[in-house]
């Protein structure tokens, strides 16, 4: 009994629905029939009902309230209905729709409430068969992204080629720019529009995070984040190549690995792995391997390597640990303030006292070939030492021609050996024409060696003067 009453008062509200439809379309205001008994009366002519609003298209963000305007004038007796392409919303006062969202407010007013994609479409505000109005409703959805792979985890093999790639949905359609965390990407630019980017070629240095950003000026633009793994074998590098110390002093030999997977790093002395021992430990930290020798012995001195190993290769680099000085650095200018003679000042680390250091020089010539180099001259030189390791010398080279570049190199020995020619020093006399500068004078001795026993330099008279001197010109 009570699924027929519902049944009942479902088809009457459908039947009464479809009587307004109905009604709205071919129906017009009727005036009620006279009674027979009445005297007949002239009939009333009322004027046809008026849209005081206007159709339009409405855009809405997701979840929010629209009103869709309909007011009318001299409705009358007629039924204004709302409608979606066939579907009835409102029929008069009446919500034909079940949906709780839709309501009529201030009149005939449609309001729709927590908006949603699917409430897109044109609506219809009718009044009988030909009048409507028509509102066209366009939801604005913010952008939402999903990475390929979803994971948003990629490996790459170096030199192989990958593709990232972001797919991006919203209304309006979404723009993709892609940019990388904390750097730039690979080429160089800071980001890149477009749906995907692809990389060849790769190698660590293009691995990291990759990030995609998706807007369409609905809400606040969207990013995503994508992790690209790069696998290659081991890339070793080293801090020096050559590392000076001293017996009873300590060492350090430091070597940069990279590789992916995570490399396994060992220590060699010549052909022979390295364990610790009390005397000597291995720290690894992050990428950097630091090898430290204390209280080195003779026996520590001579040739080291760091060999890095992954499942995809090995590599290996040397380390020469020695006793012997330095390579010397020039400190002094390179524009002497006379004309026939300059002072040359270098500088080189020595744990052992110097036994001998050799200045050899020459004058640059024109026509200058490989195959006919100038003249050297040779100049042995004889150190007196410090208490420290640092030594900080100057020689006054003299009997030279003006106006004329000359270059050059220092070697020094102590009881482990030479060490290794230093770079070359080119440095300029004075021309005829050019003014020079006479100072108080100070005593030169021929083939001068002056030695500091300081770890800074030691600024001589001469140099200062020469410094003086370069200044003036300069100004």
């Amino acid at each position: 009994m009570f699924r027929r009453s519902a049944c009942l008062v479902i088809n009457m509200s459908l039947l009464l629905s479809i009587f307004f439809f109905f009604c709205s379309v071919n129906c017009s205001a009727i005036p009620a029939r006279a009674s027979s008994n009445q005297q007949s009366q002239p009939q009333q002519v009322t004027a046809a009902p008026k849209f005081m609003s206007r159709g339009q298209t409405y855009r809405a963000v997701i979840g929010d309230t629209l009103v869709l305007p309909c007011e009318v004038q001299d409705l009358g007796s007629y039924v204004l209905l709302w409608r979606r392409g066939s579907a009835v919303v409102t029929a008069d006062k009446m919500m034909v729709t079940r949906d709780p969202r839709f309501r009529l407010v201030d009149g005939y007013n449609l309001e729709i409430g927590n908006v949603m994609p699917q409430d897109a479409g044109d609506y219809v505000c009718q009044i009988g068969e030909y009048r409507d109005q028509i509102n066209t409703v366009e939801i604005l959805v913010p952008p939402s992204v999903r990475t390929s792979p979803a994971s948003g985890q990629l490996t790459a093999r170096k030199g192989g080629t990958v593709t990232l790639e972001c797919k991006a949905s919203g209304n309006p359609v979404p723009t993709i720019l892609w940019s990388r965390k904390d750097d730039s990407l690979p080429s160089g630019e800071k980001a890149l529009e477009g749906f995907s980017i692809t990389l060849e070629k790769v190698d660590r240095h293009q691995a990291g995070v990759y990030q995609c950003t998706a807007s369409n000026g609905v809400g606040e633009p969207i990013t995503v984040d994508m992790q690209l793994h790069v696998l290659y074998p081991p890339e070793v590098e080293v801090e020096r190549s050559w590392v000076h110390s001293g017996e009873g002093y300590e060492a350090q030999l430091v070597c940069i690995v990279h590789g992916e997977p995570h490399p396994n790093t060992l220590w060699y002395q010549d052909s022979f792995p390295l364990e610790p021992t009390e005397r000597r430990t291995m720290e690894s930290r992050g990428n950097k391997h630091t090898l430290t020798i204390r209280n080195v012995q003779s026996s520590d001195f001579g040739n080291y390597s760091c060999v890095a190993e992954n499942t995809l290769g090995k590599a290996k680099k040397y380390m020469e640990l020695s006793g012997r000085p330095s390579p010397a650095q020039f400190n002094s200018l390179p524009y002497s303030r006379s004309r026939d003679s300059y002072n040359l000042t270098w500088q080189l680390e020595s744990y052992p006292p110097l036994e001998e250091v050799r200045l050899l020089y020459r004058k640059l010539m024109i026509n200058e070939t490989p195959h006919h180099p100038g003249n050297w001259h040779d100049v042995i030189l004889k150190p007196s030492n410090g208490e420290t390791f640092s030594h900080v010398m100057s020689y006054d080279i003299r009997n030279l021609e003006s106006g004329s570049v000359y270059e050059a190199i220092v070697q020094a020995k102590n009881r482990y050996g030479w060490n290794e020619v230093s770079e070359s020093m080119q440095f300029y006399t004075r021309g005829p024409s050019e003014d020079t500068y006479d100072y108080p004078s100070e005593p030169h001795v021929d083939m001068e060696l002056v030695a500091a026993s300081s770890s800074k330099l030691m600024w001589q008279p001469s140099l200062l003067l020469t410094l003086a001197a370069v200044f003036r010109v300069v100004s």
